[in-house]
């Protein structure tokens, strides 16, 4: 017998996304993690614009406190100004992902979602009920069975081998040594500071007296043993190539890691679905990882919880692996670009000059910000040809409203439902949306301006991740369409006159 609508196993930020997106549809989730406690260890120092405003939708940005933006882009270190662009693509840079981990583990406290610790999973099997789970526990070995399952844990994922999921990909060719040490000062070198014979060093503040360091060496493990590398080898590395003794610094947390990349060949597999890097391991570049699972989650979340409540339409949690897969696909392939142009020797300057010139130019550098800011990411969605159609609906943009507040989409989209805002004269699409009010939000206002970007249409739908599923002037027929696409399991009423 089912005893909860989904098991998240993992939580790392993905794993605790992805289930405060589910409890806010309407599921009973629960999240698995095989560590005792948090490991305080922040591999990823931020994330990209996109997962920022995902997390400012769901009110989780404002709980990170203070923390900054960069205001320069890069792609594999090549800088451009992102100042030229008619959008902010700037990303939060030097957060440590265990900031990112306790207001993540906050706000799922507030949502009543268990996090259970100390429970790794052992089995999965699936069951005209659902998936049942067998783990080991703190209590000793257990079962539980849930309608679904999602694997949140990382690169060597329990969850995607136990179902049986392939991952091909490309094996690691070159290492890096990371740790965060207390107790001596260095220069920051925030991006990277290439050396001969294609080495690097970075130093990243990360908090006072803290700071982040990164050895990438040719001559270091392409694939090392997990949990065998020892401070004293950082040091000594950091020393070869800088000169500088960290000798007398305190370590806070070592990783040492390869550039292997894969992707699963399924994102989902009967009840068994897969987000992050257990979906896609993308070599360790800017948290593009992490930025990705976190988009992963917000595409998921509100799809596998319509569907545990039996009001999705057909075919909507098949939608997530069609939209992701070939999202996680393109970013393998822009990060293993970039880590070549980042990591190269110096037989890659005349690549970086080119890559320089180009990017001073608007139209280049807008095509590259969309990459690693996630703001260029389009779903095929069809059924007009508006420019945000299929895109991610700015959430700065802002309405003022009948009774004279203003809000804007990102505050709209705060209850994880899908978002109508019609101006002027509604009626029509209100009424479509009538009977689903529990999973779309009808709002109408009046759009205040917004002098950086494009002015938004008259009406649109928004998903609740935040992209666009239809706008004026789609016509009625269009967004009872959506509606039935995206939201409704029964027929939509059809406009007037049909």
């Amino acid at each position: 017998m089912k005893t909860t609508d989904v098991i998240v196993v993992g939580a790392g930020p993905v794993g605790l996304f992805l289930a405060g997106e589910l409890r806010l549809g309407g599921a009973d989730v629960v999240v698995y993690d095989k560590l005792p406690a948090p490991s305080g260890e922040s591999r990823a120092l931020g994330f990209n614009r996109r997962a920022a405003e995902t997390l400012g939708q769901r009110g989780v940005l404002s709980r990170l406190g203070e923390f900054r933006w960069g205001p320069m882009g890069h792609f594999g270190g090549v800088r451009f100004d992102l100042g030229m662009l008619d959008e902010d693509h700037s990303g939060v840079l030097g957060l440590s992902q265990a900031r990112t981990e306790d207001a993540l583990a906050g706000w799922l406290a507030d949502l009543g979602v268990p996090v259970l610790r100390g429970r790794e999973v052992t089995g999965l099997r699936e069951t005209a009920e659902g998936v049942v789970v067998a783990y080991d526990g703190p209590e000793g070995p257990g079962e539980e069975t849930a309608a679904y399952v999602v694997g949140c844990d990382g690169a060597g994922s329990t969850v995607r081998a136990l179902a049986g999921i392939a991952a091909p990909g490309w094996e690691a060719t070159r290492g890096m040594y990371t740790a965060e040490i207390t107790g001596v000062a260095l220069r920051p070198r925030p991006i990277g500071e290439r050396l001969p014979g294609g080495c690097m060093v970075v130093c990243t503040p990360v908090g006072p007296g803290r700071l982040r360091i990164v050895v990438h060496d040719p001559s270091l493990p392409a694939r090392p043993t997990p949990g065998a590398l020892t401070f004293a080898e950082v040091a000594a590395a950091w020393k070869r190539l800088t000169g500088e003794s960290i000798d007398d610094a305190e370590p806070q947390w070592l990783w040492a890691t390869g550039n292997s990349a894969a992707l699963a060949e399924e994102f989902r597999r009967g009840r068994v679905l897969l987000a992050g890097d257990a979906a896609h391991e993308i070599p360790p570049l800017a948290a593009w990882g992490l930025s990705a699972g976190l988009q992963d989650a917000a595409n998921l979340g509100w799809k596998l919880a319509a569907t545990v409540r039996g009001d999705a339409p057909e075919g909507l949690l098949d939608t997530y692996h069609a939209e992701r897969h070939p999202v996680g696909a393109e970013l393998i392939r822009n990060a293993r670009a970039a880590q070549k142009v980042y990591l190269g020797d110096d037989a890659m300057d005349p690549i970086r000059e080119v890559m320089g010139e180009l990017l001073a130019h608007k139209d280049a550098a807008e095509q590259v910000a969309g990459i690693v800011s996630g703001l260029g990411i389009r779903y095929a969605f069809g059924g007009g040809d508006h420019p945000l159609l299929g895109l991610r609906m700015p959430p700065h943009h802002a309405l003022a409203l009948a009774d004279g507040t203003r809000a804007t989409v990102g505050d709209l989209l705060r209850t994880g439902r899908g978002l109508l805002v019609v101006t002027g004269d509604g009626t029509e699409a209100a009424a479509l949306a009538e009977g689903l009010t529990d999973r779309v939000d009808v709002v109408t206002g009046t759009w205040a301006a917004e002098p950086d970007t494009a002015p938004a249409p008259d009406a649109v739908l928004v998903r609740p991740d935040g992209y666009v599923a239809w706008t004026s002037p789609g016509g009625a027929e269009g967004l009872a369409e959506a509606l039935g696409r995206w939201f409704a399991a029964a027929r939509v009423p059809q406009p007037a006159g049909r």
